[in-house]
């Protein structure tokens, strides 16, 4: 209605004009009801045309849409294995902060499994005391054993010498004698070394294996353990919360809750628009929304991002392979709309439904001359036409509560 009130301004009224103070012809009489169309045709057509083309021009330049909303992240709170719930600490609507504890599941089986664990890591810290012990007595046997041979072989020499002073004193059996325990002396020696070193690679080996393994048991029960307490991932508001105790949970079929975080949905906003203005969107554009949440208010934003794809166009690999015609939507632009000022959107609720101006700007370019006199005088039109979508967003905005309170029907 606006578009073809100002188009007629320069179209149906100078054709009346004319008409009537040129060619004489009086309202009421030569220009009636039933004749107007045929009095002010060229009028009337150059109204329609002007006002279709300007249409055309406002919405392709400075495109809206309806499909704005602030999308926020929730969370599903789930533990990572199925289990009876045993306690619930916190409530339905409950604000949370990171790290909270929310409720447990029952952990009988994961704690006996950490005693076992504890109990065969202290039963090897207890083999690793003992093994010491044996060591100091492997190195004592050593001694021993050591003390034992040196002494045969003394024996040994000494009755080897007395023969060689004089060979009737020691008969040859008391040297063969001698000889023997100087090997069963050698032998006690190297069986007493060999324990030693069985007990060294035991302490230094063998038994520190064992213990990393049953500590890695150990950690592997206290991780299952771990897993039974369920905490809050970030700050936020528990909602769909009605969990009590003996509940099933499972993360595959029963989750407990959803966790909304505070650090989503707040301040910035994702925006719809044709796929037709894919080519004057750009990053950096001004634009304006109001929102249901915030009526009788228009709030300046900027663009921020634009998606480069169509989010339609997307497809999965299945056994069948895709039609074109399929795809019944055409899908929308994917523009990602901030606050101009900060603190204009601090209190608008995540998930707001809104609409959504954008606007073109031209006058850096025209400024620098590259679309020369007539093409400047051309995007000149194109910006100043931007105050038409502006007062109509205003109208929406001033609309809305009337429209949804009362003209609803609800």
């Amino acid at each position: 209605m606006i578009e073809f009130f100002l188009c007629s301004l320069v179209t149906i009224l100078p054709d009346y004009l004319f008409r009537r103070y040129r060619q004489g012809k009086r309202l009421g009489q030569e220009i009636t009801f039933f004749t107007v169309w045929y009095e002010l045709r060229w009028g009337i057509t150059a109204a329609m045309m002007l006002t279709i083309a300007l249409i055309t021009l406002v919405f392709f330049y400075h495109p809206t849409t309806s499909h704005v909303s602030s999308l926020f992240r929730t969370v599903t709170i789930l533990p990572e294995g199925a289990g009876r719930v045993e306690n619930v600490l916190v409530k339905n609507s409950q604000r949370v902060k990171e790290g909270e504890l929310l409720f447990t599941l029952d952990a009988s089986t994961e704690m006996a499994q950490v005693a076992a664990g504890q109990s065969e890591v202290d039963e090897i810290d207890a083999e690793i005391d003992l093994a010491n012990t044996e060591l100091i007595s492997a190195e004592a046997l050593i001694s021993q054993a050591q003390g034992s041979y040196n002494q045969a072989v003394s024996e040994l020499e000494r009755t080897l010498d007395l023969q060689r002073r004089n060979s009737d004193v020691v008969t040859q059996k008391e040297i063969d004698t001698r000889e023997n325990q100087v090997v069963v002396r050698k032998g006690q020696l190297d069986a007493a070394v060999a324990n030693r070193d069985i007990v060294q690679t035991k302490i230094s080996v063998s038994l520190p294996a064992q213990r990393s393994s049953a500590i890695a048991r150990l950690h592997q029960a206290e991780s299952a353990y771990d897993k039974k307490f369920v905490y809050a991932g970030v700050d936020g508001v528990i909602t769909q919360f009605v969990l009590q105790a003996g509940d099933i949970v499972s993360p595959v079929l029963r989750p407990a809750g959803i966790l909304v975080p505070d650090t989503t949905g707040y301040g910035r906003f994702q925006a719809g628009f044709g796929q037709i203005t894919a080519s004057v969107i750009r990053i950096g554009m001004a634009a304006e929304i109001t929102c249901a949440s915030r009526p009788f208010e228009v709030i300046p934003m900027v663009v921020v991002g634009v998606q480069d794809f169509i989010s339609s166009g997307q497809f999965r690999p299945t056994d069948q392979l895709i039609d074109a015609q399929d795809i019944a939507r055409p899908g929308t632009l994917l523009v990602v709309l901030e606050p101009l000022y900060e603190k204009d959107t601090s209190d608008i609720p995540p998930g707001s439904k809104c609409i959504a101006n954008a606007y073109s700007n031209f006058g850096d370019q025209i400024a620098a001359g590259e679309y020369g006199f007539w093409g400047g005088l051309y995007y000149h039109m194109v910006d100043a036409v931007a105050i038409m979508h502006a007062l109509i967003l205003r109208f929406q905005a001033l609309a809305f509560p009337v429209k949804v309170l009362v003209l609803s029907g609800h």
